[in-house]
């Protein structure tokens, strides 16, 4: 009886890690729209959603978010124009490959061609398994028409990547540079964590894709991890077209959420193109 067990106990855990392929892969914040940059102005549709990206998997439920605005500016000259749209959320829930999460939608209808700076500050979600929360402060950066503004400054959040190559212009074997700041001053050997978005996000039935872009040739690359230098700068050549989220782990001031650790993360997606 006991060799059952045992044996009962052995097959089930080697279920269990067959059905979890890719655990290497990290949570990650996103604010996903199909298109990083566009011809003329229109309605954008966005998906904000908790998950790992890379494997399509486990998606967490997202709280209501504390912060939700986009800053717009068009040149170089004068004030970005902070926008509050929060209202403007809409309860969803987001299909992975393995479960399903509590996500936002957003649409919003942009016409002036300049950049528009999204951040998010989300509430802080808590990791059963880590016995901590995890607070991680997105940006993304969509343009229109081509004219630049103020897609190299901060926000003013926490803790954040303000880019030093513009991210929506960039092609695939590009370097991505980008700087990461706490209290608007550089974070020193900050660790950051790349992932890239491997399965088509299907905005119609807010769900993965099935099938993946990319195949990892071993676990250890679902994420991959980088280090800042001395002034909060670090560099990373984009090997595929489409989007990379990267992560900067424990940068922001606040390190305490409800009497436990809290990681504030400062998080950025840019996408990379194919040249034709």
């Amino acid at each position: 009886m006991q060799h059952r067990k045992t044996l009962a106990g052995f097959l089930s855990a080697l279920v269990l890690a067959l059905a979890l392929p890719g655990l290497a892969s990290a949570h990650f914040q996103m604010i996903y729209t199909p298109e990083i940059v566009l011809d003329k102005g229109g309605e954008v549709d966005m998906r904000l959603v908790f998950t790992h990206p890379f494997e399509a998997g486990h998606t967490m439920d997202m709280g209501a978010p504390e912060q939700f605005f986009m800053v717009f500016q068009r040149g170089s000259e004068g004030e970005g124009q902070k926008t509050d749209l929060k209202a403007g959320l809409t309860p969803i829930t987001w299909k992975s490959l393995t479960n399903s999460g509590k996500a936002y939608a957003f649409k919003q209808k942009l016409r002036s061609p300049g950049d528009y700076v999204f951040a998010l500050v989300p509430a802080p979600y808590f990791d059963p398994e880590e016995k901590a929360y995890m607070q991680q402060i997105t940006k993304m950066v969509l343009n229109i028409g081509g004219i630049p503004g103020n897609w190299d400054k901060p926000v003013g959040l926490p803790t954040e990547i303000v880019p030093m190559a513009k991210p929506y212009s960039l092609y695939t074997g590009n370097v991505f540079v980008g700087q990461v700041l706490s209290g608007g001053k550089p974070v020193a050997d900050a660790e950051i964590e790349v992932e890239f978005l491997n399965h088509a996000m299907v905005m119609g039935s807010n769900s993965f894709d099935k099938k993946a872009v990319a195949t990892a040739p071993h676990d250890a690359f679902a994420t991959q991890t980088i280090k800042a230098d001395a002034n909060g700068v670090f560099v990373y050549a984009m090997p595929k077209a489409g989007w990379w989220g990267f992560a900067a782990l424990g940068t922001g001031p606040v390190k305490e959420f409800d009497g436990k650790p809290l990681s504030q993360d400062a998080l950025i997606w840019v996408k990379a193109v194919d040249m034709k």
